[in-house]
Parts: C-alpha cells; structure tokens; sequence
C-alpha cells in the first residue's frame, strides 16, 4: 500500500512519527501526564522491552521502529507480512510485537491472524495490533483472547507519550482497547445490557477499565481517589456475576462483558 498522507485522523506518516518526537512538540497525553520531548529524552532502560515491527509501508514501519528505539525499546525485527512477522517473534522471542491489522497477500486480516497464531505458540510475547479503522469485530474477537493484547487505531501513535505508555502497559499483561472503539460502543449499546445494572458512575469507570487504564489512571481521569475507583470495581465485579478469580482476569472479563453488550 501506498505511504500514508497526513491528514487529519489519518495515520501520521514517517515525518510525522518522527516530528512527534521534537522538544516541545505538542501532542494530548491522556493519563501518561508528560511530554513527547521527555519521551525522546529519557535514558533507555538497562534491559529495554524488545520489539518486533509488522507493517507492509516501509515508511510508516521505519518511522514507527524509530520512535520505539527513541522511546527506549529496542527493535529487533521488523516484518513486511505475516508468515515474515511469525518467523521473527519465533526467532528473536520479543517481549512485544507491533502488527498492522491489514497485510499481504490480501490486506484483510493477516495481521490479526498472526497475532493469534503468536499467542497460541508463544504466550509470553505480547501484542498490540494496529489499526487504520474501528473494527469492533476484530477488537472483540482479540480481547477475548486474554491478556497482554491490544486493539488501538493508527492515528493513536501521533500521541507519543500515550502510545508508548499503552505499549508498556500490554507488556505487563494488561489489554488495552482504543478508547474511540469504547466511545463507540458506548453510544450503541444494546437493549437488556448486562451493564444496565450498573450506576452510571460504574459504567464511566468500567469503560475506562475496557481500555486498558489501571485504578490509578482512571482515579486521574474521573477526579477521584484511587479508594474510591476500587470500591466502584468490587462493585461492577459482583453486579456482573463474573467468577471469583484473580482480580486482572476478573477486569478483563469485566472489559469483555462491557464491549460484548452493543
């Protein structure tokens, strides 16, 4: 496919991802609460998160490698399509692996197919799947897969502190959702929805849960205390009936509950 243009909403081009990274750059950072010029700047870890890059544009990958190296990972591979991506992350085992949803041979789902093939034959490499349109589907169907994933749109990587910081969060184990995919579902939701239970401050909270945000980041966003967010989340847990297991598998099946009822 060609290299993307910029435009507003679209995927940010090479230039773009590489501009991002200038200090006093201007971006909105959501929860990571700091600049891109600090993002650049910091001193790479001493055992850095290591990387492999799946997109067929060969600019918008070199541009997206380099921000991950500027930002402190270190880029191990980059991929141009599916079976090249799998031969990679089974060669270099990273912590992480960055796939554009869309790729050769068809450009319909290949990026979405590999992901799934790398968490069944290697679980403990995470990923984060990119894409250029809301597909709740897709999102869904990735989800529910467990944890360690990721759904964002491309236009996502313009805001470098906030990718970067949903990029750490998927290599903790955590999933994250892109919160346009949220908004969306939010304003659809389907009749007798199993979260018609919850208050309405429950439901800003869970909704914040399904994008990945710890108790901390979603104590930042709604302007209450972090005691208060996990009060509210024992109760979304029981008022959903969901199993009584360790406290992350509960919240993704939490967020899974929530993105379901559309």
């Amino acid at each position: 496919m060609t290299a993307p243009k910029a435009a507003p909403g679209g995927s940010p081009t090479t230039r773009e991802l590489d501009r991002q990274l200038v200090p006093n750059a201007s971006t909105d950072f959501g929860d990571a609460g700091e600049s891109a010029a600090l993002a650049a700047e910091a001193t790479p870890a001493v055992n850095p998160l290591r990387v492999v890059v799946a997109e067929d544009d060969v600019l918008y990958r070199e541009g997206l490698a380099s921000l991950l190296e500027r930002s402190g990972f270190s880029v191990v591979g980059q991929a141009r399509d599916g079976p090249h991506l799998l031969a990679l992350v089974r060669a270099t085992k990273p912590e992480l692996a960055v796939v554009d949803i869309r790729m050769p041979p068809t450009n319909t789902t290949e990026g979405l197919d590999a992901a799934r093939a790398i968490r069944d034959e290697l679980p403990d490499t995470c990923v984060l799947v990119l894409s250029a349109h809301v597909n709740v589907e897709f999102a869904l169907d990735l989800v529910a897969h467990g944890r360690g994933l990721g759904y964002l749109l491309k236009s996502r990587v313009a805001h470098v502190a906030d990718f970067i910081d949903a990029l750490e969060r998927i290599a903790k184990g955590g999933s994250v959702v892109d919160p346009a995919l949220v908004h969306e579902l939010v304003s659809a939701r389907r009749q007798d929805d199993p979260v018609d239970v919850l208050t309405s401050r429950e439901r800003d909270v869970l909704a914040l849960m399904a994008e990945g945000r710890s108790n901390t980041g979603i104590a930042r966003r709604l302007w209450i205390t972090e005691s208060t967010v996990e009060k509210h989340i024992r109760s979304v847990l029981m008022k959903l009936n969901l199993p009584d297991t360790d406290d992350d598998h509960r919240r993704v099946l939490a967020a899974i509950t929530f993105l379901a009822g559309r």
